[in-house]
C-alpha cells in the first residue's frame, strides 16, 4: 500500500492520517467497500496504531467508512439517496450564491473567472483530465466568493469535499466536461450583465445534469 506518505514529525499524527485516508477516499485510491486496516496503515506509514485508530474514528463519524463487527473497518460506499439528497442541496445553495454574485460582484471580480475558463480549455485540449477537476472546483469556489455571504459559502463548503468526490465521476464524461466549460462561459456572462434571474437557473441546470450522469453511472454499477 504505496499511496500514503510517510507521517510527517511536525504535524498531529492523528489529523495526518485523517486528512490522508480521506484524500484517498475522494480521489479514488481507496473503493467504496474495500477494507482498511489500523495496523497495515500504521506499518506504511511508520507510526503507532493509536493517531491511526484516532483518524478511523473521526472518518467514521463523518461517514467516509463504516466498522463492521468481527471484519473491521471499511470505505463506506454511496448510495441513490445519497447522491439525490447532495445534488439537491447543491443546487439550492450553489445557484442561490450565484444569484447573488451576480448582484454583487465588481468588474475587477470577472477577470479571475475569465481565468480559470481559458486554463480549463486548455488542459481539456491537451487531454490532462485530472487537471480539470482542481480547475473547475477553483472556478466555483471563486464564483461563489463574490455571493459576498459568508454563511451560505460555509454551508457550500461542508459539502465540499463529498462535490469533488462526484466531480470526478461527471467530469470523466468527455461531453460533459466539454459542456461543463461552456456554461461556466455563460454564467460569467451573465454575471457580467448582472442578470440574477439566468444565472441562478443555469446553477440550477448545471448541477442537476451531474446528477443525472452520476446517477446512470450508479445505476450501471460503475460507481458504488
Amino acid at each position: 500500500m504505496d499511496l500514503f506518505k510517510k507521517a510527517p514529525e511536525k504535524k498531529p499524527l492523528g489529523q495526518f492520517v485523517y486528512e490522508e485516508l480521506k484524500g484517498a477516499i475522494i480521489n479514488g485510491k481507496l473503493s467504496p467497500g474495500q477494507r482498511i486496516a489500523e495496523s497495515r496503515i500504521a506499518q506504511v506509514m511508520k507510526i503507532s496504531r493509536t493517531p491511526v485508530r484516532e483518524a478511523f474514528h473521526k472518518l467514521e463519524r463523518e461517514g467516509w467508512i463504516r466498522h463492521l463487527p468481527n471484519s473491521g473497518f471499511f470505505v463506506s460506499g454511496l448510495s441513490r439517496e445519497d447522491v439525490e439528497e447532495t445534488f439537491g442541496i447543491r443546487a439550492a445553495l450553489e445557484s442561490y450564491a450565484a444569484r447573488l454574485a451576480a448582484l454583487r460582484h465588481t468588474d475587477d471580480d470577472l477577470a479571475s473567472l475569465e481565468t480559470k475558463i481559458q486554463e480549463y480549455q486548455e488542459h481539456m485540449d491537451r487531454g490532462d483530465i485530472e487537471a480539470l477537476f482542481i480547475i473547475n472546483t477553483e472556478f466555483h469556489d471563486l464564483l461563489y466568493m463574490l455571493s459576498r455571504s459568508p454563511k451560505l459559502i460555509k454551508m457550500i463548503n461542508d459539502l465540499r469535499d463529498q462535490i469533488y468526490r462526484y466531480r470526478r465521476v461527471i467530469l470523466r464524461v468527455k461531453e460533459m466536461a466539454r459542456r461543463s466549460n461552456e456554461d461556466h462561459k455563460a454564467m460569467l456572462k451573465y454575471i457580467g450583465k448582472r442578470d440574477a434571474e439566468n444565472v441562478e437557473v443555469l446553477v440550477k441546470e448545471h448541477i442537476l445534469r451531474g446528477k443525472e450522469v452520476v446517477l446512470r453511472q450508479f445505476d450501471k454499477g460503475e460507481i458504488s
